[in-house]
């Protein structure tokens, strides 16, 4: 395949079902806790609604404020699927409104991603569909191309491949490559434990071990004065 920037690629290897699942109760703060805190995307991208995300990436690379390829993911997607739309960051032309979104719905996608901007939030808001954007913009997008479709993309600040498990909530959005995953969602999960028992405590009464932060201080110098 040579024709870099115009091409698409129809179809993807998506991970097991039981896989993805896996993430839908982990919240994303804690799945980056366990991925060294380096891999959230950035606060920017945010959710127009209180709808948790999860699934497989479809991903699609446009011009600034141009959706001609978004459409034709919408054609090519499937059940599921999470819409994850590389647009540069533009925000001055919306990629997408209801019309599309409600097709999504209907379609049975699981949402959509998108680095540049949306419109008609207010519909947004009180969709049961989960859209995550980096701006709203009342003018509509160009549908002249080119782009690509499933190829590894940038959202946000991280690179995101075709397949990935898309995981958002109201913290923010995470990618986590399948190959991962397993080992991933057994250390998130010891970590919820964990997060459950000192809660737990707390509610007892029962302080928390605070010894590591004098420790952490003294380790690097800090000066106490009386």
């Amino acid at each position: 395949m040579t024709n870099i920037g115009f091409r698409i690629i129809k179809d993807i290897e998506r991970p097991k079902k039981e896989i993805i699942e896996a993430f839908r109760e982990l919240p994303v703060a804690n799945i980056d806790d366990n991925m060294g805190r380096i891999y959230s995307v950035d606060s920017a991208i945010k959710p127009y609604n209180k709808s948790k995300l999860l699934g497989p990436a479809f991903t699609v690379k446009v011009p600034q404020g141009d959706n001609l390829m978004f459409h034709k993911a919408l054609d090519l997607a499937k059940e599921g699927d999470v819409l994850v739309v590389a647009g540069f960051g533009y925000n001055e032309r919306a990629l997408c409104g209801e019309i599309m979104m409600n097709y999504a719905i209907m379609k049975k996608f699981a949402g959509f991603v998108i680095d540049g901007a949306i419109r008609d939030v207010d519909t947004t808001r009180n969709l049961d569909f989960p859209v995550y954007a980096r701006s709203v913009q009342p003018n509509g997008p160009y549908k002249n191309g080119p782009g690509e479709i499933n190829v590894p993309v940038s959202i946000g600040g991280q690179v995101v491949f075709p397949g990935d498990i898309v995981v958002g909530d109201e913290d923010g959005l995470i990618f986590v490559r399948p190959e991962e995953a397993l080992e991933l969602i057994e250390k998130v999960k010891a970590f919820n434990n964990n997060e459950k028992v000192i809660l737990g405590n707390l509610d007892k009464g029962i302080p928390m071990d605070r010894e590591w932060v004098d420790k952490t201080l003294n380790d690097k110098g800090c000066e106490f004065v009386e």
